[in-house]
């Protein structure tokens, strides 16, 4: 698994977890063999061993860099209905490549969706919303167009490779090396100049892969 980040100087408030990235997230579920249809045939997940110990129904999948845990429910008439698509509900967002692609194949499959567009200093990002077969809501959007910028003073924990890419530009361009211009994917993400003085782009930063 790739995990890209960004260290711009500052170390964490002290006493916090020392985590590294998202591992899973679990799901409980009416029907633990209709979930895994559906997060294999639509999302693309991969079943993987699970261990052979749990005495509970259940399946584990992985992709894209995180895994999904299904849960067979002890009662599930116990568990809420299907409601109204609200993108302010809960929910797991996952980047695409191509929205139209996506809108494209939900409709193929008959699967209900809602779409919202957020627009943020000349950027757009498109979302697309719908519900897995216990109405937990899945998000596909092309957020990784905008830049991940934080709070004054914070350091920056994580950011796509877009990001990672310019500050090191930035800084290497700030001591005097000649840099080739960045890509221009990159531009999407890189952060405005108040932004940049903000986040101390003036430091090392350090794109770590493991």
């Amino acid at each position: 698994m790739v995990n890209t980040a960004v260290s711009l100087g500052g170390g964490r408030a002290g006493g916090v977890l020392p985590l590294a990235s998202l591992n899973h997230i679990s799901i409980v579920c009416r029907s633990v063999e209709e979930s895994l249809r559906f997060y294999t045939d639509v999302l693309g997940f991969v079943p993987i061993r699970r261990p052979g110990s749990f005495d509970f129904d259940g399946a584990w999948l992985f992709n894209y860099g995180i895994g999904i845990h299904l849960l067979q429910s002890e009662d599930p008439g116990s568990l809420p209905e299907k409601r109204e698509i609200n993108p302010k509900d809960n929910h797991i967002s996952f980047q695409c490549e191509s929205m139209t692609a996506v809108e494209r194949r939900l409709k193929e499959l008959g699967i209900p969706y809602v779409q919202r567009c957020v627009e943020e200093g000349g950027i757009n990002v498109d979302q697309i919303f719908f519900h897995d077969p216990d109405g937990f809501m899945i998000e596909i959007c092309n957020c990784d167009n905008l830049p991940v910028i934080p709070l004054a003073g914070a350091p920056v924990l994580g950011a796509c490779k877009r990001v990672a890419a310019a500050v090191k530009q930035q800084h290497q361009q700030q001591q005097g090396g000649a840099v080739p211009p960045a890509p221009a994917a990159a531009a999407q993400c890189v952060p405005s100049a108040a932004a940049a003085q903000a986040i101390r782009v003036g430091e090392e930063a350090h794109i770590s892969c493991a």
